[in-house]
């Protein structure tokens, strides 16, 4: 399979990974929207989110995400959309309204910000 997010899953592509459990995993998104901006991914492959099994622990695991980014970031507000057009892997983008006093492109540090609030 050619899908950059399973290479991702399965380490032959460098990600800046913050959480990840037997089925799920999260990493920042390499052009983000704002500092933080993190995609929550099933490790398996599926392509909308709404075919993902254990839908349960997928969402609680973008609310833990979520929690994270509000603290990492010191922001309250943090955006949800499902998106599917760009990758054809099921994917929850999560990001902080705004984030003014932090580098969106400073992927190494924001990644370290996000492990130390889970």
């Amino acid at each position: 399979m050619n899908c950059i997010f399973c290479k991702i899953v399965a380490d032959e592509v460098q990600s800046y990974k913050v959480y990840e459990d037997q089925d799920f995993l999260a990493f920042l998104s390499i052009d983000p929207i704002t500092p933080g901006h993190t995609l929550v991914i099933p490790k398996e492959h599926y392509r909308w989110v709404w075919d993902v099994k254990n839908q349960d622990k997928y969402w609680l695991v973008a609310q833990k995400i979520a929690f994270a980014l509000r603290k990492a970031f010191g922001t309250e507000a943090i955006h949800s959309k499902v998106v599917g057009e760009e990758i054809h892997h099921a994917h929850i983008w999560l990001f902080p309204e705004s984030a003014p006093s932090f580098d969106k492109k400073d992927l190494a540090k924001n990644a370290e910000l996000i492990k130390n609030a889970l």
